[in-house]
Formats: structure tokens, C-alpha cells, sequence
């Protein structure tokens, strides 16, 4: 997964949204649009392509001065078998965890 191709699935709307990404940006106030802001804005993080739902990452963007994370991965749409992004999670990064949007924070 690269940040063009997902700059590009993003343009192309060919994404779906967990029920979790629902619940998360809902507690951050965060609206679509502004993921999608991130996301084309962003830039790839972290990779995680050991993941045991399957390969993912992590992006890091702004929408304005707002901070984003979106972790993301891989669907299937039906009945064409279309592979497309699936957000898995999206939170606002906020210290201890995070120092900044690309700086983990220290461990305990």
C-alpha cells in the first residue's frame, strides 16, 4: 500500500468505513470530509504488514490545524471481487501516546 494509491481510492471514493471508524470520529469530532483531507494530504506513517486481519497502515495528515490518524487496510467489495480501502480506525493524535502527528510518545 502506498500513499498514491491511496490518495487515488480515496479520490475515486473507493473506500468503506468500519462501524468503528464511525463510533471513533464521532468522540473526536472529526467529519468525513476531514478524513479524506488527511488522507490526501497526509503522508504514510507506519506499515503494518504483519497485521493478522491482514496488511495495513497507518496515516498521518492535517485538516487545517487539525491533526488525523486513519489506520487502513484492505476490503472486497462484491459481486466484482474489487479490492478497496477499508478505514479501520481514526483517531486525533494527543500525547502520552503521540508527542506530535508523526512522533510516538515515550513508553512507560
Amino acid at each position: 500500500m502506498t500513499i498514491d494509491e491511496i490518495r487515488r481510492l480515496i479520490r475515486e471514493g473507493r473506500y468503506e468505513v468500519s462501524i468503528h471508524v464511525q463510533q471513533e470520529r464521532l468522540e473526536d469530532d472529526l467529519d468525513i470530509d476531514e478524513i479524506e483531507v488527511a488522507l490526501l494530504q497526509g503522508e504514510l506513517i507506519e506499515e503494518y504488514p504483519n497485521d493478522p486481519r491482514g496488511p495495513s497502515c497507518l496515516v498521518g495528515g492535517l485538516a487545517g490545524a487539525k491533526p488525523i490518524h486513519v489506520v487502513l487496510g484492505w476490503a472486497t467489495r462484491k459481486p466484482k471481487a474489487e479490492r478497496i480501502l477499508r478505514l479501520i480506525t481514526v483517531y486525533i493524535p494527543r500525547p502520552p501516546k503521540w508527542n506530535d502527528l508523526r512522533t510516538r510518545g515515550a513508553k512507560p
